[in-house]
């Protein structure tokens, strides 16, 4: 091969690496004003969860024409009807769960699987559910892509929860029922926590439920606005 083409070759390599490194570097910016502007100046002050949120590479959960927005301070569109959540909310359902690292995680909705990421930077164990096969598909190679072996994903009703993996210290939920699962409050070990959209389409509030001494403590966080959890039949539950 002429030499002149080897270092025209070795040119573009190395500006393919530099931009690269480029977009790297601007993203990993993003995340740490995310953190600051919409996280801490929130009241989020939980480092575990600071440190997850600053990083997960969260514009690799987004489609390619979002990833612009990747870091701002609303949800985006991820296809079949869903959406990822608000950096906000994820850091919010995040910490109120108040997790170690010992933790085994149940989480409905993977959508993304930009919320189970960040569970897996604090938890050793995380299982998530995802109804619509063509996200759940996505979520898990995005996921595996990254390196998050502590992540299984599901494709299945998450209504019912995963009682072969159950108990659990921590369930969160990212679609909104009317009412919450009787299954989910089944599968939640004693001192577990388990957060949760309840509601209708247009009203729904975000609720912590804590089970102590057998009992479910029911605590009303702020009103949200999630998709509704659906059945396979596609109807709402």
């Amino acid at each position: 091969m002429h030499p002149f083409i080897v270092l025209f070759i070795d040119l573009f390599f190395i500006m393919t690496g530099l931009n690269s490194q480029h977009m790297q570097d601007q993203f990993r910016e993003q995340r740490d004003r995310m953190v600051e502007l919409q996280i801490l100046r929130r009241g989020i002050t939980d480092a575990s969860v600071l440190d997850a949120m600053r990083s997960v590479p969260r514009h690799e959960f987004v489609p390619a024409h979002f990833m612009d927005q990747a870091y701002g301070d609303h949800p985006l569109p991820i296809g079949e009807g869903q959406t990822i959540s608000q950096p906000y909310i994820v850091a919010l359902m995040t910490g109120v769960l108040e997790l170690g690292p010992g933790d085994r995680v149940l989480e409905i909705g993977t959508g993304s699987g930009y919320q189970a990421a960040v569970l897996a930077e604090i938890c050793d164990s995380v299982f998530s559910i995802e109804l619509v096969p063509s996200l759940g598909r996505r979520a898990r190679r995005v996921l595996g892509k990254l390196g998050y072996e502590n992540v299984v994903v599901k494709i299945g009703d998450g209504y019912r929860g995963w009682p072969e993996k159950a108990p659990f210290d921590a369930i969160i939920v990212t679609c909104a029922p009317e009412d919450v699962p009787e299954p989910l409050e089944a599968q939640l070990t004693e001192g577990g926590k388990m957060v949760i959209p309840v509601g209708g389409t247009y009203t729904q509030e975000l609720i912590l439920l804590t089970r102590e001494n057998g009992r479910l403590e029911e605590k009303d966080l702020i009103p949200v606005r999630f998709v509704p959890m659906k059945n396979a039949d596609g109807g709402n539950y």
